[in-house]
């Protein structure tokens, strides 16, 4: 019997470890639980590591109270101070904008300050040891006050949870007037409802010229006291009453705090309208006070996102960089219509999004390279509010967005990509969006003789040079020319013979910048002249962000076209190995945005990004794919520092998505995708019609990453491309060594 009893012991015992196994197992699978946050805020990344949603209106993360480029996004990985918590921040890029409503937890332990933007700003030491992150959650200790913050999102609403120690002046207090970079208030406002209710609006301007964020601020306990205080000219003159209206304005209030844990609750509701739309914005999304109800929420949406590719690897490092990817892609574009549908348009009048969700945040001189094919991919459901996002813009300004963002254009970067995005969705087959309508946009922006050298540009078919700042000419007339063979082949496909033939005509005029005794792109003057004393490698005001190698290979809608110009495939090879092998000398001076950096090859900007994919159109795949395993091997890392160059709002992160899965569009406006080398062994896609399509890299190696052919659905592949249409289908995209 003792014996019997030992081994009945012994089995429940192995089948308790195996039970706690699997449940670890399931709770690792979990694809939250590889996301960084924090991936992008050192370096270059000038990403934020804050509570948000997918494409979430809010982005509540911290700022460390200082400006400078590192700080773009509020918070730099180096610093050691925090200055509050704001709920409107930019990923990736390389504009200061934004920082709306700060919210700061203080009490009578600490006096801390900086001055900064001519204001004193309280802020607290912070330990990165005492700081987490997860999709839809933040949480960091404040040293100096002995405060525990938390905060997590819905799609509307930030939601704050400070746990207070024992103190006699415990307080949170509310910044409007805060500034930071580019950005600054010009008129803010705070009324108080009642003891537990503040409603306001801040209006700024930065970047984008006019931004309006009303807000309701609700706290989950009466607050005892409270001042209203107007900071301009660094000066904190209170005011009396319930109402404050100035240009830089703050309120702090006071709570009871008498145990030695105190939590006090805070829920805040954005709306680019009004202090109404605030107030529906909150009551459809935040009613509770459950705040760890809330954070699952936010933490299930997200894990629903990152599901749709699950991916089979050994690789830890892999695992946690490709989720973090899939993290950072769904950061933009950002909601920016209210639960009832109401926004401020670019015309600075309301407006009311039908049958839609109104977008904004559109970064497109660098998403719409892969960041938009891989919403058509996998987030099918979103492109048309997108697109019709453009046309709203469209409505309000005649033209489609460049760049625009909270309800503005600002102008940034060339060309006019939303055309692009627009023809890959419509030869993509998806429906929502008004055709004719959408044609029309895309023709008016390339018709926009007012825009950014246009007349010029359709009077000389090509941009001529000058020496201004920021001239960009050959950038101009080669991204230009390239959003034209979009908009002649969306008139082909629509029987606009017409349209169809000057558009045709425009999409060639790369070969006027093209020159051939240098074989590069090269500046030229109206009078037809190439500049003189001409350096390809030199980064000037003649090119975008790049320099000479980095836009040779920029012809996307005819790369067979640029090889013949050259003198053939063995030239184009020659020039492809020379872009990957010549690299800067200790002498040269790079410019901030030319990072990761293999030769010339700049993997750190966007104009690179396609170019390794070249090698198949001289029947070169190998040579191509050992350099994209080399680029996803070196130039992504799960660490702050991961990120090689700004995150650009998803256009890094997605690269990075569809290059692991072997894919990437070379022309992204016209439905194909170029195939490369997949980094995983497996993974499974459900793509955004519901269809799965598994992906097989069994064969491929870091030593061997080269693929000989690849099959789909067992049929092989001849030219390294695959259509879209073909790809929604679901199935097998199997790459054999």
């Amino acid at each position: 019997m003792k014996s019997l009893l030992l081994s009945f012991i012994t089995l429940l015992f192995f089948v308790s470890c195996g039970n706690n196994k699997d449940v670890k197992n399931t709770q690792k699978e979990r694809y939250t639980n590889y996301v960084n946050p924090f991936v992008g805020t050192d370096g270059p990344g000038n990403t934020y590591p804050g509570a948000t949603v997918p494409h979430g209106m809010v982005q509540l993360s911290p700022d460390n109270g200082y400006g400078g480029w590192d700080r773009i996004a509020g918070y730099f990985w180096p610093d050691s101070t925090i200055a509050g918590f704001s709920h409107t921040h930019l990923t990736g890029t390389g504009a200061g904008d934004l920082y709306d409503i700060l919210v700061m937890p203080l009490n009578g332990k600490s006096k801390r300050t900086i001055v900064e933007n001519g204001n004193v700003r309280p802020v607290s030491l912070f330990s990165h040891d005492q700081e987490h992150a997860e999709p839809g959650f933040y949480a960091v200790d404040l040293l100096d006050y002995d405060i525990h913050a938390e905060m997590t999102a819905t799609e509307r609403t930030g939601f704050h949870r400070y746990t207070f120690p024992k103190d006699d002046d415990s307080q949170i207090y509310i910044n409007l007037g805060y500034a930071l970079n580019w950005d600054g208030p010009t008129d803010t406002y705070f009324k108080v409802i009642d003891n537990q209710t503040v409603v306001g609006y801040r209006y700024s301007s930065g970047w984008a010229a006019v931004q309006k964020e009303h807000f309701i601020a609700k706290f989950s306990v009466p607050f005892t006291s409270y001042e209203l205080v107007n900071s301009e000219n660094g000066e904190l003159k209170k005011v009396e009453g319930e109402e404050i209206k100035g240009k830089m304005t703050r309120a702090y209030f006071h709570f009871d705090t008498p145990n030695a844990k105190n939590e006090v609750l805070l829920k805040v509701a954005l709306s680019s309208v009004s202090i109404e739309g605030a107030e529906e914005n909150l009551i459809a999304e935040n009613t509770s006070w459950d705040f760890d109800n809330v954070k699952k929420q936010a933490s299930d949406v997200w894990e629903a996102e990152l599901s749709k590719i699950k991916i089979e690897t050994m690789n830890e490092e892999h695992r946690k960089v490709f989720y973090t990817a899939m993290y950072q892609s769904l950061l933009a574009p950002t909601l920016y219509s209210d639960v009832n549908g109401e926004y401020k348009g670019a015309d600075q009048k309301t407006h009311k999004a039908e049958g839609y969700k109104r977008y904004d945040t559109f970064s497109l001189w660098d998403t719409y390279r892969a960041a938009h094919p891989l919403y058509t991919m996998i987030h099918t459901q979103r492109v048309p509010d997108m697109i019709n996002s453009f046309l709203a813009h469209y409505d309000e300004t005649g033209l489609l967005p460049v760049w625009s963002m909270k309800g503005n254009e600002t102008n940034m970067m060339i060309g006019y990509h939303a055309v692009p995005i627009i023809t890959d969705a419509y030869f993509k087959g998806i429906k929502g969006f008004d055709v004719d309508k959408a044609y029309r946009a895309c023709k008016a922006s390339a018709m926009n003789k007012e825009g950014d050298e246009m007349a010029n540009y359709m009077k000389y078919g090509y941009v001529p040079l000058n020496y201004d700042h920021e001239n960009w000419s050959v950038s101009k007339t080669l991204e230009y020319a390239y959003d034209d063979w979009c908009i002649a082949e969306f008139a082909k496909a629509l029987g606009k013979t017409k349209d169809y033939k000057y558009f045709a005509k425009r999409a060639e005029n790369w070969r006027n910048v093209y020159d051939n005794a240098s074989s590069f792109m090269r500046p030229k003057d109206a009078k037809g002249n190439f500049i003189k004393d001409f350096v390809a490698k030199d980064y000037t005001d003649h090119f975008c962000e790049s320099n000479a190698w980095q836009y040779f290979f920029y012809v996307p809608q005819n790369i067979e076209g640029l090889i013949e110009a050259l003198g053939g495939n063995d030239r184009f090879e020659q020039k492809l190995d020379s872009m990957f092998t010549y690299y800067p000398l200790p002498e040269d001076e790079l410019p901030i945005f030319s990072t990761g950096m293999i030769g010339q090859y700049a993997h750190g900007n966007e104009p690179s990004h396609h170019v390794a994919y070249l090698y198949n159109y001289i029947d070169k795949p190998e040579k191509g794919q050992k350099l994209l395993r080399e680029i996803m091997n070196t130039q992504y890392k799960s660490t702050p520092d991961g990120v090689c160059g700004n995150e650009d709002c998803g256009q890094m992160s997605s690269w990075f998505i569809l290059s692991s899965l072997g894919l990437y569009p070379v022309n992204p406006g016209n439905a194909i995708y170029d195939l490369g080398t997949p980094l995983f062994k497996k993974a499974t896609v459900t793509l955004g019609n519901g269809n799965i399509l598994t992906v097989l890299g069994m064969e491929m190696t870091d030593e061997n990453p080269t693929a000989s052919k690849v099959l789909f659905n067992g049929k092989e592949i001849k030219n390294w491309k695959i259509s879209h249409n073909e790809l929604m289908k679901g199935g097998t995209l199997e790459f054999i060594r």
